[in-house]
């Protein structure tokens, strides 16, 4: 079993995107993947072909216990889903204290969900710094920060490397040992996005495992409905070598093919980039 955090400390990079593109690629390899949203936003359905109508969600109703195996969403890719569920920013704040106070509701869940035979639990968090992150924190084995090669993004990078950006203490140390970059929506044409490309390569070394094009059919084929799951040129095969580095980091072998990944939150997946 694994647990994969799609993180980032600003809104509008894409992380969303990605991580159900993730989600997608690794169920396509077999493996038993759940798709946990814990953004209000409620958008990780949306990717995975989740319909407006569906009412089962999870986390907007985590103060009322809710059987987290009765909100599962099956969907067309094998990712089973756990949508966030409707909130208003009032909701939004009572959940945020109660994750504060009392994350053992969040976190026992997640628990139940790992001790499932060769379970892969995929999280999309809010932007930044969140009680729900944290509340799931200890049990990471594996969080992708996902940043823009633009100007802003080139101001966050050497926070990134220096395991500053996700906190302070030992909470952000322990957040920084298992944190790797990806780059969204690089651009080599454009020399702006490729100067910060080239920053985040060289702050990050091997802690940056995966970059993404800026590709008009990836925007084409989210209006559209559906996602690029068959290693088309351009962004779909950028999202499946994403897939692969994550599926390496984590040995996560072929279902059937021996042990899994995953150490229940004690693995250090840096290890595997010769990063330790």
């Amino acid at each position: 079993m694994s647990l994969i955090a799609f993180a980032s400390p600003k809104g509008g990079v894409g992380k969303t995107t990605v991580a159900a593109h993730v989600a997608a690629l690794l169920a396509r390899r077999g493996h038993k993947v759940i798709a946990l949203d814990l953004d209000p936003q409620n958008a990780l359905r949306l990717h995975l072909g989740v319909s407006l109508r569906e009412e089962r969600c999870f986390l907007s109703r985590l103060g009322t216990r809710p059987a987290w195996r009765e909100a599962l969403v099956e969907t067309e890719s094998g990712v089973r889903i756990l949508p966030y569920g409707p909130a208003d920013p009032l909701r939004a704040l009572e959940l945020s204290q109660l994750l504060t106070n009392e994350p053992q509701h969040l976190a026992e869940a997640v628990r139940e969900m790992l001790a499932m035979p060769d379970v892969i639990v995929v999280l999309d968090t809010p932007p930044g710094p969140n009680a729900a992150l944290a509340a799931l924190m200890p049990r990471l084995d594996l969080m992708v920060i996902l940043l823009l090669a633009d100007a802003g993004s080139a101001a966050i990078i050497p926070q990134v490397a220096s395991n500053r950006v996700l906190g302070r203490g030992t909470l952000g140390a322990r957040a920084a040992d298992r944190a790797v970059l990806v780059l969204n929506q690089v651009d080599e044409h454009e020399p702006l996005s490729d100067a910060v490309f080239d920053m985040a390569r060289n702050a990050m070394g091997s802690r940056m495992i995966g970059a993404i094009c800026r590709d008009p059919a990836l925007a084409e084929a989210l209006a559209d409905k559906r996602m690029l799951l068959d290693g088309e040129p351009g962004a779909g095969e950028d999202l499946e070598l994403l897939a692969d580095a994550i599926a390496k980091g984590l040995k996560l072998g072929r279902p059937g093919s021996g042990p899994s990944g995953g150490q229940g939150g004690g693995f250090s997946a840096l290890s595997e980039w010769g990063s330790q």
